[in-house]
């Protein structure tokens, strides 16, 4: 199950295969380079199957320029054990259709074990990177020798990440994920329908604060005091609604809280399939707020519900994904950008929210970017679109 990381204080697209003798590398969905402050990202993961009799360690992993075979990133150590777990390949069900497979600490392989490597990397300044391959250092059990295998060129698409209007008004709002949690949303499965998918692998969850960074007027234990809690959501783009679910009840204390069947995280949802074929997902929205039904057609900026506290949800926020599918489950996340926001700081430890977090000075409008890891930033006041494009 999920966490809906508020830091509380408190294959289907492509696949790419490589094949060693003991080794077996599999990419489900292709790496979309998204734009954040300035720079183009890649955030995706590649799965390594133990095809030996024996067992097999992973010592290194390195992303590479397809073009040059220049390194782009390296991981091995401690930084590769951080970045790296053991997918159980047989999950333990939950509710009905839906599970989450369970996860590891990085160790040895077993015959027939299979890792997955988490890679966020920035791609370097003023290349132009076409293509990338994978190289991967091992030790099979009893060899003295240790071995390496390298993947076929992994072509970028040439796809750009949806762009979209801002899904809320004004601020600030927190935009928080991190791509080192491990039960944030970038590191958790879900087995639907005998796949494996990760659905939230660009999931933001906004939370509003004051100036001061604080996220609650009062009592923090009471949902309605949180300054987010009631606040409009809006159509990030002129959409279709795919799906709509509504009716579950919200806490009125955070403390009250419980923990939910994985069909039930979402809680109460709005689902939009957009123009370019993806969805936009708005999850964990106040029961009875919605304002529209399936197969209604919105407008960019349009009120479609309110800010709430339903479902696996330690606390009112808006989670936010774009995916492949309109299952809130079903489907493999997706990159997506925001055209107009202003960046006004950041939090470079979570635990600090409810505290002042760290200015940035100029102000600058971002633009066409997807907000970095626990952002603060304010966007648009009005509720109309924020017209322009690429």
């Amino acid at each position: 199950m999920r966490t809906c990381w508020l830091g509380l204080m408190l294959i289907a697209a492509s696949i790419t295969r490589a094949h060693g003798a003991e080794l077996d590398m599999t990419i489900a969905v292709p790496p979309t380079p998204v734009r954040v402050e300035g720079h183009q990202q890649l955030d995706y993961e590649v799965q390594l199957t133990n095809r030996s009799g024996r067992r097999l360690a992973l010592e290194e992993f390195v992303v590479l320029d397809g073009r040059d075979g220049r390194p782009i990133a390296r991981l091995s150590g401690k930084t590769l054990e951080q970045h790296a777990v053991i997918l159980d390949a047989a999950p333990v069900p939950s509710g009905e259709g839906a599970s989450t497979p369970s996860t590891a600490p990085l160790a040895p392989l077993e015959p027939g074990q299979r890792a997955v490597v988490f890679i966020d990397v920035a791609l370097p300044a003023r290349a132009r990177i076409e293509t990338i391959r994978h190289r991967i250092g091992y030790r099979v059990d009893g060899a003295r020798a240790a071995m390496q295998v390298t993947s076929a060129p992994q072509v970028l698409p040439r796809t750009r990440p949806s762009l979209l209007a801002p899904p809320l008004r004004g601020g600030p709002w927190l935009a928080i994920h991190d791509a080192d949690w491990p039960r944030g949303h970038r590191r958790v499965f879900y087995r639907v329908d005998g796949q494996t998918r990760l659905p939230g692998r660009f999931a933001i969850d906004w939370v509003k604060l004051d100036a001061h960074g604080r996220y609650a007027d009062g009592d923090t234990d009471l949902a309605r005091t949180w300054y987010g809690h009631g606040a409009d959501v809006l159509a990030v783009a002129d959409a279709r609604v795919a799906a709509v679910r509504d009716g579950m009840d919200e806490p009125a204390r955070i403390s009250q809280r419980t923990h939910h069947v994985p069909e039930d995280d979402a809680g109460n949802y709005v689902v939009l399939q957009l123009a370019d074929g993806r969805y936009a997902f708005y999850e964990h929205l106040r029961k009875g707020s919605i304002r529209v039904a399936v197969g209604e057609r919105v407008r960019t900026g349009q009120v479609i519900a309110s800010l709430g506290f339903s479902g696996e949800s330690t606390g009112p926020h808006l989670h936010f994904h774009v995916a492949d599918a309109s299952s809130p489950l079903g489907g493999e996340g997706l990159p997506f950008e925001i055209r107009a926001f202003v960046r006004l700081g950041g939090y470079d430890d979570i635990a600090r929210l409810g505290k002042p977090w760290r200015a940035i000075g100029d102000g600058a409008t971002r633009r066409d970017e997807w907000p970095d890891s626990n952002a603060v930033v304010r966007f648009p006041d009005r509720s109309a679109a924020v017209q322009g494009g690429r």
